[in-house]
């Protein structure tokens, strides 16, 4: 049963929901052989855990948000590859053969990179020729504060799992949701979705419930007329085995361009508040300049 620490508001006394896929206060042998060998239960290229540094992994699959679990890790999605199945239904006509393709090149008319894709599905038919694909771009969360630290701390100490307390620490880390779509998200749209367009070939983004929640809403369409299919997903705990299951939660249908211009655009604040700012900086330099020079005298001796 989970017994989280919290504060006297309902705010978790420490960020780390999972390390090395499982809830720090799972102490069963799987949980502790993964954290001894550092190794990833979610699909990644190579056993372990190659987050951040090979030799020095930084194995925090998500953290906590209060109450809610945020996935931080794009390898976390890969748990028994539903994002690739729930893709595959969008892009592909039932019964259809696939595989998937991952950390595929794309590159633009000039042959300059556009950038690496997630995972590409690919339909072939029973001679294995390729008769159609899509792109399915990962998005995790960043973190704003530090999460090495008590990552750091919880794994030099492994049986502190059920009490480990990070509260009132400098620089606590929390997801940061405006990073993660305008640094991450929308230039991944603008650059690499932006060419499936123009071959009229569908993109499906994987992506936890919270950062879906904070992106504005998108008009809807029907899944034959889309462009974009925005995958939600979250991680509900599983009490028996002490872990967290990989839960989807809802698909949005939505046109390309439609959707760019929604996360891309800013709603303009009130334009009266930016002028005072003006003012007040302009008051303060006409201020300084009316200000009379300093008069020196040279030293009398």
């Amino acid at each position: 049963m989970e017994k989280r620490i919290v504060t006297s508001d309902g705010r978790t006394k420490q960020p780390l929901a999972e390390v090395f896929g499982f809830p720090i206060n799972n102490s069963s042998k799987e949980a502790i052989r993964y954290r001894k060998h550092r190794l990833c239960p979610f699909g990644n290229r190579v056993p372990n855990c190659t987050k951040d540094k090979a030799n020095r992994p930084l194995g925090v699959c998500s953290i906590y948000d209060n109450s809610n679990v945020v996935i931080t890790c794009p390898i976390r999605f890969r748990e028994d590859w539903i994002i690739a199945e729930d893709a595959a239904s969008f892009f592909f006509q039932s019964g259809s053969k696939w595989t998937t393709l991952t950390e595929v090149r794309l590159k633009d008319k000039r042959g300059k990179s556009a950038g690496n894709i997630d995972v590409v599905l690919v339909s072939y038919d029973d001679a294995g020729k390729v008769t159609d694909f899509g792109a399915l771009e990962v998005q995790a969360v960043y973190i704003s504060g530090n999460i090495r630290n008590p990552f750091e701390d919880f794994m030099r100490n492994l049986s502190q799992g059920r009490t480990f307390n990070w509260s009132g620490r400098p620089n606590y880390p929390n997801p940061d949701y405006l990073s993660s779509s305008r640094k991450r998200l929308a230039p991944q749209l603008i650059f690499k979705g932006g060419i499936f367009k123009e071959w009229n070939k569908k993109i499906a983004v994987a992506l936890n419930r919270g950062f879906y929640e904070t992106l504005p809403r998108f008009r809807e369409v029907a899944p034959s007329e889309a462009d974009i299919g925005w995958f939600i997903y979250d991680l509900v705990k599983n009490k028996t085995e002490n872990r967290f299951k990989l839960r989807h939660c809802k698909t949005i249908f939505t046109k390309f361009d439609e959707s760019l211009k929604k996360i891309t655009h800013s709603e303009p604040g009130d334009i009266s508040e930016f002028i005072e700012q003006l003012q007040e900086k302009v008051d303060e330099k006409l201020d300084e300049d009316e200000q009379p020079d300093m008069e020196t005298i040279d030293a009398p001796f």
